[in-house]
């Protein structure tokens, strides 16, 4: 790619000099943080809060949880602010879902501008606040989701050539939710919850047509899922396949996150870590999740799992995904506090 060439921002050469020096702490899972708010549809909506929905739709937004950037600010903040005050040197954007192609559920496909560059200002809000309590500089990764549709895999059973959705589709929409969340202030892009390789390259091309506009390059994470016990993602990758897929983005960090916990993901981990010579960035989930669909792992156990990583060297940047709390980063910081980053290639 020629953007290659371009200047990196003051934020990428100031979280890689971090990078060699410690491990660094992501931050945890923001839907379970939400779904402890028990809030209701006149909530998202944003009636009483003073931060009413400008943008028009007849559908139901209970459950769209990238829409309480606009309509529940403070509450997002304080979440951000927990994680950043836990230890946390990197928050997540609570933009998961800010794609055209995932907000066409809600109707709200003309509000993905705005949502990604309030939640990166949300994000970066929370970061300062937290910086003016105790001077450690934090940084805001906007989260890029996979959204709901794959361009690999067809969801007609008995017409295995259909796609829903192209590449171009994928870059356009991914294209508008970068240039938000770079308009908002974020530090970093986080390609996250990969299940099919093709969405995550085509959020990387979106990512750097944004760079070459901007004439400056932020570090891009890159984070795959593996699905199941079969060691490969939805669309079939092992991690080695993953990394030589996405290793022409240079990316600061690729790594895992979702799906399992820290003992499943273990191997894939360290398979991932032998291949790419960049930092490697695992958050696991808190176990599995029980019946009712709540994760019953203690942050105790899962930081004692996490510190495993670091301990065999496997490590740059960690942190927790679904189930995961405030609690879990704060654990999971003291865990691996004594261990060195992963030494690169």
């Amino acid at each position: 790619m020629l953007t290659q060439t371009l200047p990196r921002s003051a934020a990428f050469a100031a979280i890689e000099a971090l990078s060699r020096q410690r491990i660094l702490i992501l931050d945890g899972a923001m839907g379970t943080q939400i779904q402890q708010l028990g809030l209701s549809e006149d909530d998202f909506l944003g009636h009483g809060s003073g931060c009413a929905c400008r943008h028009a739709t007849d559908h139901p937004q209970k459950g769209n949880n990238d829409l309480l950037v606009l309509t529940q600010p403070q509450a997002i903040e304080e979440i951000h602010f927990r994680y950043a005050m836990a230890g946390a040197d990197i928050v997540e954007t609570n933009t998961f879902s800010a794609t055209t192609i995932a907000q066409a559920d809600y109707g709200l496909e003309s509000a993905v501008f705005d949502l990604n560059a309030a939640g990166a200002r949300v994000a970066r809000a929370a970061m300062d606040r937290a910086e003016a309590t105790d001077g450690r500089r934090r940084f805001v990764a906007g989260a890029v989701g996979p959204t709901n549709r794959t361009a690999s895999l067809s969801p007609d059973v008995n017409d295995p050539g259909f796609r829903a959705v192209t590449f171009d589709d994928l870059r356009t929409a991914y294209g508008q939710q970068v240039r938000g969340l770079i308009a908002g202030g974020a530090d970093i892009l986080l390609i996250e919850t990969i299940f099919d390789t093709l969405n995550a390259k085509a959020a990387i091309f979106a990512c750097f047509e944004a760079f070459a506009e901007r004439g400056e390059r932020l570090p891009v994470m890159i984070s795959g899922t593996i699905t199941d016990a079969s060691g490969r993602t939805l669309s079939g990758q092992t991690p080695t396949a993953f990394w030589h897929s996405v290793a022409h983005a240079r990316p600061f960090t690729v790594g895992l996150n979702c799906a399992l916990g820290a003992s499943a993901m273990r191997p894939h981990l360290a398979e991932l870590a032998g291949v790419a010579p960049c930092a490697i960035c695992a958050y696991p989930n808190a176990g599995l999740p029980n019946a009712f669909g709540q994760y019953d792992e203690t942050p105790d156990r899962t930081a004692a799992q996490v510190a495993e990583f670091a301990r065999e060297g496997l490590v740059n940047v960690v942190g927790g995904c679904c189930g995961t709390t405030p609690d879990h980063i704060r654990a999971i910081a003291e865990a691996v506090k004594p261990f060195p980053p992963r030494a690169l290639p």
